[in-house]
């Protein structure tokens, strides 16, 4: 039997979630600085109400829920729920009065995809959007990818007794540490070294481009949030296309691939451990994900005769590919060429690589490596089962950091999280043919969204139908959480309004 939460329970949930709201208040006043210098005025103004309003509503939650109660991992998994739904409503609000965004759905719509580093956006007239709007963009998809994390590895690690209840997966979560504080040190080391050599490479690339040196310093960081986060956000409408840069292309599916690893791979790695990218399963399980992908898309566009010559293929059709793969959403062409231009087969390729995500404990979406590796284990364990003789003793393993031997409770797990993000797809994807889109542009929308991705193929825009827009923003946030903690939230949500019995 199951009760109905008390007070208690609305406590230390609304305690914590306060929390991650107040954090994000002092981080919206980075871009009211950027607006009080760049003579942003009515931007600034903007800013600072947002800020004003979360820090005071967060500071509120802090001093009137505090609560001597020990927080549990229902708790902790609700309240990360919890704000990944109402953070959006605080720091929508100078993307709203920037006059960008048709509504305040459109702007939480916005605000929801960067936190949930997805890149979906109804933005109107983005190449127009101030400087201090668009580093906003970057720095909500950043939190999302990076910097709610270690807030919720801060606070809830000890007490949910797991680490990174974000990015948890099903067999796949890695702790890089014994403990939380030196998870966090790592994470904001790896992620200082990462963004000052991408940040520097790219620089060095908007330069060639013909960008001047702030300006190009501008775009290398925001193009470096959108890259290694996997949040995808671009600073104009033609996207990565914008620089007509190989170079920069080339540095930037580095830092993509770079971000849909795993931290725990990261960490091995740090420790001079190379061998682990040549034995873990999820980097050989992406490898070969992506050979055999890529092999695909480039029959599908000789098909469709999209590219004359091998080098814009190779150029285009991989950097959609690992854009697509790792759910960063960056991309070098007008996603209507997807439809019009693409073909059958490529388009599909891109949307099973969306589906699979990076790996499980970073800031990739989607169903993760992990899964898909295990699964495939389990399936050569059960046919050697059959072709080997009844008294053989079969004995399957996987590497993720050290040798393990797959059980039947792994493999189990990973097909019941794979059932839940199949249901996940295809339940946006048939609310979309309901309104009367193509079930294949439908899906690809859908999947993009669930899985983190941001890829579109013209579906999501301002003029979406409202009730897509609120599936999607579900969706979105229930692909980034894993689905776990909304069923926990979602949960308390019934409980207060029916009980348990």
């Amino acid at each position: 039997m199951l009760f109905r939460p008390d007070e208690r329970d609305f406590r230390l949930i609304g305690f914590y979630a306060g929390k991650v709201l107040f954090g994000v208040g002092l981080v919206m006043l980075l871009p009211a600085a950027l607006a009080i210098v760049l003579g942003e005025g009515n931007d600034a103004v903007s800013f600072v109400i947002g800020a004003c309003l979360a820090v005071l509503v967060g500071q509120a939650s802090q001093t009137f829920l505090r609560s001597p109660a020990p927080l549990s991992t229902s708790h902790g998994l609700t309240a990360v729920a919890l704000s990944y739904f109402v953070v959006p409503f605080f720091a929508c609000i100078p993307l709203l009065l920037s006059g960008h965004y048709a509504s305040y759905l459109d702007a939480y719509f916005e605000s929801v995809s960067a936190f949930a580093t997805t890149s979906l956006t109804l933005v109107n007239d983005l190449d127009h959007l101030s400087r201090s709007v668009k580093l906003w963009r970057q720095l909500m998809q950043m939190q999302g990818g990076l910097g709610i994390v270690i807030v919720v590895l801060t606070v809830f690690a000890g007490a949910a007794g797991q680490s990174g209840l974000l990015y948890s997966g099903e067999s796949g979560d890695e702790r890089t540490a014994p403990n939380v504080l030196p998870i966090v040190r790592f994470v904001w080391r790896l992620t200082l070294v990462y963004g000052v050599a991408g940040t520097l490479a790219l620089w060095a690339g908007m330069i060639l481009t013909g960008l001047g040196p702030w300006e190009g310093l501008f775009h290398a960081s925001a193009l470096f949030m959108a890259a290694f986060d996997s949040g995808g956000f671009s600073l104009h409408s033609a996207n990565v296309a914008f620089y007509r840069s190989t170079l920069v292309e080339a540095i930037l599916m580095v830092l993509m691939v770079a971000g849909a690893f795993s931290f725990a791979l990261h960490h091995q790695l740090w420790q001079g451990r190379s061998r682990e990218l040549l034995r873990n399963i999820e980097t050989r399980t992406i490898a070969a994900s992506i050979i055999l992908i890529f092999v695909l898309v480039g029959i599908g566009l000789g098909r469709s005769m999209t590219f004359v010559d091998f080098g814009p293929l190779l150029r285009h059709g991989l950097f959609q590919l690992v854009s697509a793969h790792t759910t960063t959403g960056l991309t070098t062409i007008p996603g209507r060429l997807l439809v019009t231009d693409w073909g059958v087969l490529a388009p599909a390729m891109l949307v099973t690589a969306m589906a699979i995500g990076g790996m499980a404990g970073s800031t990739a979406g989607g169903i993760k490596a992990i899964r898909i590796g295990l699964l495939l284990k389990g399936l050569r364990r059960d046919t050697r089962k059959v072709l080997l003789p009844e008294d053989a003793v079969i004995v399957e393993t996987y590497h993720v950091t050290t040798d393990r031997i797959l059980r039947d409770e792994q493999v189990r797990g990973a097909a019941t999280m794979l059932l839940l993000w199949l249901v996940l797809y295809l339940t946006g994807g048939m609310l979309a043919v309901f309104y009367g889109y193509d079930v294949t542009l439908a899906l690809f929308e859908s999947v993009s969204a669930g899985s983190s991705t941001g890829l579109t193929v013209g579906i999501v825009r301002p003029s979406l139908e409202w009730p897509l827009k609120l599936a999607f923003i579900v969706q979105m946030v229930t692909g980034r959480l894993e689905f776990i903690a909304v069923f926990a939230l979602a949960g308390y949500v019934v409980s207060v309004v029916r009980g348990r019995v």
